[in-house]
């Protein structure tokens, strides 16, 4: 190997030698990873809609408003979820500004203590560094968790509460002196809380759903009627005083964010949100554990085949019954199985580490195959379909070269575990580190006209900011809009969307405008100051409201975007 390559093999050493040198450079090591994989890349590419735009307003304009009980978006009502994530990102933005980092740091530092979490957890099953820093490393690296901690939604958020809430569950188990045991209850109130006030009614559920189960097979029930209560009454200081302060301010919060969110979410038939077939996390299990799918199979077998174990037990009810739970409800979304990742990370390391105490290279050296054959693939895919059919332009080169280099680095650092897996077995963890902190980044410009309109409206910010009125056809559009320029009156043309709730208030009647009425709405608009419009024109009925605005305005164009800036009228 040359000396270029030596970084690489400084790196991978860390999880191969002596517990020693593991013990001491495993923690600053994730830590470096995290700045660099997870912090560093969050300002390099816009918000993406519809979440990050809805989710960075939504928190911004708690901040504008000093409202931080009952969350509105663009200055309507918008009971989907609770408050408490909505704190996080408003104190991202209020503290690092109103900008891509400030939307994004919560997700990042609420992964980054998940990470942190398993590391602790692992410690506490094992006591030992080397399966301690592989487990966290495993985690840290799973495509999922890693894609979804750039980006600014409340999963990243949840999942640090529902792991929060089943590690102090374990350490609860594992306790040895009354006041550990009662401050780890304690603990797990306070998790239930938080999760409670930033997605839901499933934060309660699903440590009961592990945990009563567990302590029946122990035959410790009496101890978790016990201190049970402790963890209820925490639960309740936390979340009560924000639950009392949303009734009061709005009575209608918990029926709509109950029927809504729970009820609908989970329920059979057409009025399901998100209605997937019952088996659609089965492989999307494989794809969320890239670059480490191949080791899913053989960690599952080692787990049956340990079952009896407490400790393997306890982490197998923690990533069977919520998989199983979420499986049969009749919603599904991709990010819904986060909570399950982390047991499957700490099985899946402690399954690593036990073949390279036994040498056995067979499962890693297929996962580092399969990882470059896939690469490879898609590596031959982008030139032929930039040879064909040129997906990026002359201009975009740079953002090509950036595809280009996150596809090699795949192809080496899993050449790399095929050639030395039992030194080099963490070098897919590099070859992620790449996909996540460039890709984004090196997205094609129809990609990015289309989903991140906020870049295109900052390019034209002074001109929109100096407008008196605003309007747009597109819900994400318009969140970008609002968030950009800090004004969440954006008036909606011809569209409603996720605000059908809050838009059926009388008192919100003028923010909707039809296509029968834009024209009036031009009128007196422009008799107040100039005006700015944003619309997406992607369809025959955009191309038609398009043809009713006014022809006279400055004109704006990048891709299916289009921004339009009309003058006052003359008296």
């Amino acid at each position: 190997m040359t000396s270029d390559n030596k970084p690489l093999r400084h790196a991978a050493r860390l999880l191969s030698p002596a517990p020693s040198i593991i013990e001491r450079w495993a923690i600053p090591g994730l830590i470096f990873a995290f700045v660099l994989f997870y912090l560093l890349p969050l300002m390099s590419h816009g918000l993406w809609i519809p979440d990050e735009t809805r989710y960075g307003q939504i928190s911004q304009e708690m901040l504008l408003s000093g409202n931080w009980v009952a969350p509105h978006f663009m200055g309507i009502r918008y009971f989907e979820k609770p408050i408490a994530g909505y704190w996080m990102i408003a104190i991202g933005q209020a503290i690092f500004g109103d900008n891509l980092f400030g939307v994004r740091i919560a997700s990042a530092l609420s992964t980054g203590a998940s990470v942190w979490l398993t590391y602790l957890m692992a410690r506490r099953l094992w006591n030992s560094p080397r399966i301690s820093a592989a487990c966290a490393l495993l985690y840290m690296s799973f495509g999922l968790i890693a894609g979804q901690a750039g980006y600014a939604n409340l999963d990243p958020q949840f999942t640090l509460w529902v792991n929060l809430s089943l590690v102090a569950v374990w350490f609860a188990i594992d306790s040895r002196t009354p006041r550990a045991r009662l401050g780890s209850w304690a603990m797990l109130g306070a998790a239930c809380g938080m999760g409670l006030m930033t997605k839901g009614f499933l934060a309660l559920l699903l440590p009961v759903l592990i945990a009563v189960p567990y302590m029946i097979w122990q035959r410790r029930f009496g101890e978790l009627l016990r201190y049970g209560p402790v963890a209820v009454l925490v639960a309740a200081l936390v979340s009560v005083p924000w639950a009392l302060a949303v009734h009061y301010r709005e009575p209608d919060f918990w029926r709509f964010f109950f029927w809504h969110e729970h009820i609908r979410r989970f329920a059979a038939g057409d009025d399901a949100q998100h209605a997937r077939p019952w088996w659609f996390y089965l492989p999307l299990l494989f794809a969320s554990t890239l670059p480490w799918a191949v080791l899913l199979p053989a960690t599952l077998v080692r787990t049956w085949r340990e079952k009896r174990q407490p400790k393997i037990a306890f982490l197998a009810l923690w990533f069977l019954l919520p998989l199983a739970f979420f499986s049969l409800s009749s919603g599904k979304l991709p990010t819904y199985i986060m909570p399950c990742l982390l047991p499957l990370a700490l099985l899946m390391g402690h399954t690593v580490v036990s073949w390279l105490e036994q040498r056995n290279t067979r499962v890693l050296r297929l996962n580092g195959i399969i990882n470059t054959v896939l690469a490879s693939v898609a590596l031959v895919a982008l030139i032929y379909l930039q040879a064909s059919k040129e997906i990026y332009e002359n201009t975009e080169m740079f953002s090509l070269s950036l595809v280009f280099i996150v596809l090699i680095g795949w192809i080496i650092a899993n050449a790399l575990q095929v050639m030395r897996p039992l030194t080099l077995w963490a070098m897919p963890a590099l070859g992620i580190g790449l996909l996540i902190a460039l890709l984004p980044a090196a997205m094609p410009a129809q990609i990015v006209n289309s989903k991140m309109p906020d870049q295109f409206i900052a390019e034209h910010q002074q001109a929109l900011s100096e407008t008196s009125s605003l309007l747009s056809n597109d819900l994400g559009a318009a969140s970008a809009l609002a968030w950009r320029l800090k004004r969440p009156q954006v008036d909606l043309y011809n569209t409603v969307g996720e605000l059908k709730y809050g838009l059926d208030d009388p008192a919100m009647a003028a923010r909707k405008v039809g296509m029968e009425d834009v024209g009036q709405w031009m009128t007196e608009a422009r008799k107040k100051g100039s005006v700015g419009v944003l619309m997406r024109v992607n369809s025959t009925q955009e191309a038609q409201e398009l043809e009713l605005l006014p022809v006279d305005g400055k004109h704006y164009q990048r891709g299916n975007l289009q921004i339009y800036i009309f003058a006052k009228s003359q008296p």
